[in-house]
């Protein structure tokens, strides 16, 4: 049910617990036993499909003298000559959901969960709007081939996920392994479509008219074809190799794009491996060594709300301070008054604390044999704690508490104006926290309209913003005040589409914005779109269209517009691409890795200013990639497809020259021209 009651760490202990009794009683082990299983059976909701070949789970080891141990029983079947001659495949072990995928004559003809190890459940419909997984192998590979690999939901996708769930009033997942096998098994695959899903490759089953003689040559094959490998899969010789490689993955884990729980080791000869077998559920050739767990526990103190930049009314933990994931947390969501029932968490339990990577933290739920009696449940208050207007439901059925006082209440006003000066908005560096809180508290600004009026003595008003004057009862505007005026000025010739971000139209983010700002050039034509105009810009759905046409129907949403306007804001963006020579006509361009004298999001609208579509990922559709240092697993499917790679040292002179004139001299000119039509 993707829902799991207990922390994976608690799952493991009660399984060796297991492992442990059947052991000393063998007369006790029976064949429905979790320690004789691979996995559940396949869901009856899907049609059950048998797999080319069994698809078996992996043994587990909780440290490094359990791979050591690991290590000594596969010697002592194979002895150490054919181990030494095989080498070990070293790979992250991905967070996420297996699926076995077949190829018939190259084309994709299914897909399927794991289930049982012998029968999955058939997820090809939605398996086939994952962009990472190709619908048609880019080399010929006769007839039939089997790839197993993990499907999995990169953490700043799963973030955005859960925000946009709960905005919509629905339970958020608890984490991205969840999210991702909630997304495949969902019915209309038009919605897993929209879940950024991704996908990397860690075996072949079974594999006709090829000759494979190890599983580094496999995975060579494959990224070949066209499909995505790891590129921090290793192969090495030895066992401090081995365990030289777990260590770096481990200093490495939080610092990925995707969640992963530890790192598998394998034994590299296909010969060897066959020569080693398995058990009725894992092969004697690899090990999973798992990673310490990254949930802990601690004493839940209190639990208050929080009032958002739309108004929803968020119960969070405040927790005694505990370190999880290389960081220290003392707060978490609680996502709203219905998770906290859920979560059955009380005031005063001991908490199960889950933090992995960059995702925010979140209680779990609580340890029951840890109460005493003196917990007392939370009581959603009634009425915003900030401006004290009633709480209540947007629409009936919503499980959010919303502050109807959007304009006015304090804590919305203080979110907006955050959300404003983000790097996802108008990249206001001097306009953070403090100076937000400062600039509210004073009352200089009755909504985000006002931003663009503050002034030298508006904001002297303000400690914050003063320093003394040698000499003088009168203080003068600080450095700090002087900062924030030139950022503010500054600010006002940025990009529309930031100006769509800073607005906080519900569900309108980076992601979307440039495509709005596509089709709309100005904040004016945008604001007299029919919803129906709205629902056909590409990645635009009617959910969407209607929550930008609901917004330009609020008077003071459309005065905040016009104070803008008035500022001299947006004035010199309502047209991107004005007097810039439009050379990526056309052309669709991905940016992986660092690109001197540009961000991420500088480097992107670049390219959208010069006529090009940016995207955040690599398929068949893409026409370069733009790779510079620390580029990824981007880089690796640009080359496994044929597709042109750029060095970000050339990126000036592709956007003032256009493609062609930075090519590899290996490609083919004639063909992105006509792409350039």
């Amino acid at each position: 049910m993707d829902a799991p009651s207990v922390p994976d760490a608690d799952f493991d202990v009660l399984m060796r617990e297991l492992e442990a009794i059947e052991t000393d009683h063998p007369d006790l082990v029976t064949l429905d036993s979790p320690s004789q299983q691979v996995g559940p059976p396949a869901d009856t909701s899907f049609t059950s499909v048998t797999h080319p070949s069994v698809m078996l789970s992996l043994d587990n080891a909780f440290s490094v003298d359990e791979v050591r141990a690991w290590h000594a029983r596969v010697v002592s079947l194979v002895g150490s000559d054919a181990l030494d001659e095989s080498g070990y495949m070293c790979e992250m072990k991905i967070d996420g959901l297996a699926v076995d995928l077949v190829y018939v004559d190259s084309v994709l003809t299914r897909a399927a969960t794991r289930g049982d190890g012998r029968v999955g459940e058939d997820v090809t419909a939605n398996v086939r709007t994952i962009s990472a997984i190709p619908a048609r192998l880019s080399a010929s590979v006769p007839g039939l081939l089997e790839v197993r690999g993990e499907v999995f939901l990169p953490l700043a996708e799963f973030a955005d996920l859960n925000d946009a769930l709960i905005d919509d009033g629905k339970r958020p997942f608890a984490n991205p392994r969840n999210a991702a096998a909630g997304s495949l098994r969902l019915k209309d695959p038009r919605v897993t479509q929209t879940r950024s899903l991704s996908f990397l490759c860690h075996g072949i089953g079974v594999c006709e008219d090829a000759e494979i003689a190890s599983l580094s040559q496999a995975y060579d094959h494959l990224a070949t074809w066209g499909l995505p490998t790891s590129d921090r899969a290793r192969l090495v010789h030895s066992l401090d190799e081995v365990t030289a490689y777990i260590a770096d993955i481990g200093e490495r884990r939080h610092g990925l794009s995707h969640e992963i729980d530890g790192a598998v080791v394998k034994v590299d000869q296909i010969s060897v491996q066959r020569r080693l077998g398995a058990t009725v559920r894992a092969p004697r050739w690899a090990i999973a060594y798992k990673f310490p767990p990254v949930e802990v526990t601690t004493k839940l103190l209190d639990i208050r709300v929080g009032v958002g930049r739309t108004g929803r009314v968020t119960p969070y933990a405040v927790m005694e301070p505990v370190k999880v994931a290389g960081s220290t947390v003392e707060m978490a969501t609680l996502h709203n008054a219905s998770e906290v029932v859920r979560k059955a968490v009380l005031i005063g339990d001991t908490v199960i604390l889950r933090k992995a990577g960059d995702v925010i933290p979140e209680v779990l739920g609580p340890v029951l044999q840890d109460r005493t009696g003196s917990e007392r449940a939370f009581q959603m208050p009634t009425v915003c704690p900030e401006c004290g207007s009633e709480l209540r439901p947007e629409k009936a059925g919503d499980v959010d508490l919303r502050c109807p006082n959007r304009r006015s209440c304090p804590a919305q006003l203080r979110e907006r104006l955050i959300h404003l000066a983000s790097r996802q908005g108008l990249d206001i560096e001097g306009l953070g926290e403090k100076a937000v809180d400062a600039i509210v508290a004073q009352g200089l600004v009755t909504d985000e309209g006002d931003v663009f009026d503050l002034t030298a003595d508006k904001l002297i008003q303000c400690p914050l913003f003063q320093r003394d004057v040698k000499g003088s009862t009168q203080p003068a505007l600080s450095k700090i005040g002087e900062k924030l005026l030139g950022e503010l000025q500054a600010a006002k010739t940025k990009p529309f589409d930031r100006y769509l971000v800073a607005l906080s139209i519900r569900h309108v983010g980076r992601g979307v914005a440039p495509l709005i700002a596509a089709a709309y050039h100005t904040i004016d034509d945008l604001a007299s779109a029919t919803q129906e105009e709205l629902s056909q810009i590409e990645g635009v759905g009617p959910i969407l269209a209607e929550s930008i046409r609901a917004w330009f129907e609020v008077d003071w949403h459309r005065a905040i517009v016009d104070k803008w306007k008035a500022a001299g804001a947006m004035a010199a963006t309502t047209q991107p691409g004005a007097g810039i020579a439009q050379t990526l006509v056309g052309l669709t361009l991905v940016v992986t890795g660092s690109v001197p004298g540009f961000s991420r999001d500088e480097a992107n609208e670049a390219v959208v200013a010069r006529g090009g579509k940016a995207t955040g990922s690599v398929s068949k559709n893409t026409d370069a990639v733009i790779a510079g240092d620390q580029a990824g697993s981007k880089l690796g499917k640009a080359l496994s497809l044929g597709i042109p790679v750029i060095d970000a040292s050339l990126f000036p002179q592709l956007l003032a020259e256009g493609l062609v004139a930075v090519l590899p001299e290996s490609t083919d000119a004639a063909e992105v021209r006509h792409h350039q039509g």
